[in-house]
């Protein structure tokens, strides 16, 4: 119930609810108090957030941003990446911005301020933490925030799918740089990626036990997607792995993403291969299974994607490959 008290030429309006921070506000004229209380106690009424400037005037961006990646970012699969972006948000001019000025207007103005200086992709994921983390706040936290600013806003156009793929000359190059490589685990683990197309993370983590005793199978229980999946594996996958001597932690690759990510940069830079990243060797092997004749649903049991439509992005056929089968 709303208390509305005059206090020398204005009319205070309070409003207590169970489970609801308390609402306050100032008006001059009595008709204008009761109408507000109406309808701030009819939106707690429908569940709604309603409106509290003195909160919204209290609480910075950074303090939802600080909230979110104690509270929400460690349970994520991509946990490292979203701690890095989140670090950077903080750094921002937004995040010192209060959440009553905290509108579609600033958002906008930050995104076109990082388009200058990041690719598009880069600035649409930090939207997208920017949304959840104001969503979160509204319906987990009580941040009584009318709505979602980064909804009102456009986001940039998404950047045309990545269409890198191998040269026969440049698997060469790759093959006699990983011999001057002090990391003996590269080739092979670069070898693996191109006959499973199996990502980064997942091929990290692969333990022998997941592997069936002719090793002709793999089992992979945490994925990207969060939907284990068995794979078959090629003759070349199997030898690979025949080439490997087991540790006592179980790992077939005892090598941390850093190390890796270390060792192929040092690679590619040897080579003359600037512009090939680790994640295109997913993309060549993928193409190379259409190449074989496998199905959409066989590529998709290998390749763990649940949509047709991302899989189409992640596979690019040699146009000269279809012709010779054409005739």
């Amino acid at each position: 119930m709303a208390t509305i008290r005059k206090r020398g030429h204005r009319y205070h309006v309070q409003i207590r609810r169970s489970g609801h921070p308390p609402l306050t506000r100032s008006f001059t004229g009595k008709s204008d108090a009761e109408r507000w209380a109406r309808d701030q106690e009819t939106k707690i009424d429908r569940g709604e957030n309603p409106d509290n400037p003195a909160s919204l005037r209290s609480i910075t961006f950074g303090d939802l941003l600080r909230r979110y990646r104690k509270d929400v970012t460690p349970r994520k699969r991509g946990a490292a990446s979203e701690f890095y972006r989140i670090d950077h948000l903080l750094n921002s001019k937004l995040s010192g911005l209060l959440l009553a000025h905290l509108n579609a207007a600033r958002i906008a103005e930050h995104r076109d301020e990082r388009l200058a200086q990041v690719k598009a992709d880069t600035v649409r994921r930090e939207l997208t933490i920017i949304r959840h983390v104001i969503e979160v706040a509204r319906r987990e936290w009580a941040i009584p925030m009318p709505s979602n600013p980064v909804a009102q806003i456009d986001k940039p156009p998404q950047s045309p799918p990545r269409e890198r793929r191998l040269a026969p000359h440049e698997l060469d190059l790759l093959l006699h740089g990983c011999t001057a490589s002090r990391n003996s685990l590269l080739q092979p683990v670069m070898l693996f990626a191109i006959e499973t197309g199996m990502r980064r993370g997942e091929i990290l983590s692969m333990r022998w036990t997941s592997l069936n005793d002719e090793l002709s199978a793999l089992h992979i229980p945490d994925t990207k997607t969060g939907t284990p999946r068995t794979i078959p594996l090629s003759s070349r996958a199997r030898a690979i792995l025949e080439t490997l001597p087991k540790h006592d932690d179980d790992l077939v690759f005892p090598l941390s993403a850093n190390a890796l990510r270390l060792a192929w940069n040092r690679l590619r830079t040897r080579i003359g291969l600037p512009d090939l990243r680790f994640h295109d060797l997913r993309h060549e092997a993928i193409s190379r299974f259409f190449e074989m004749g496998l199905s959409v649903p066989e590529v998709a049991l290998i390749s763990g994607h649940k949509d047709p439509r991302m899989l189409f992005r992640y596979t690019h056929m040699r146009a000269k490959d279809v012709a010779a089968k054409l005739g």
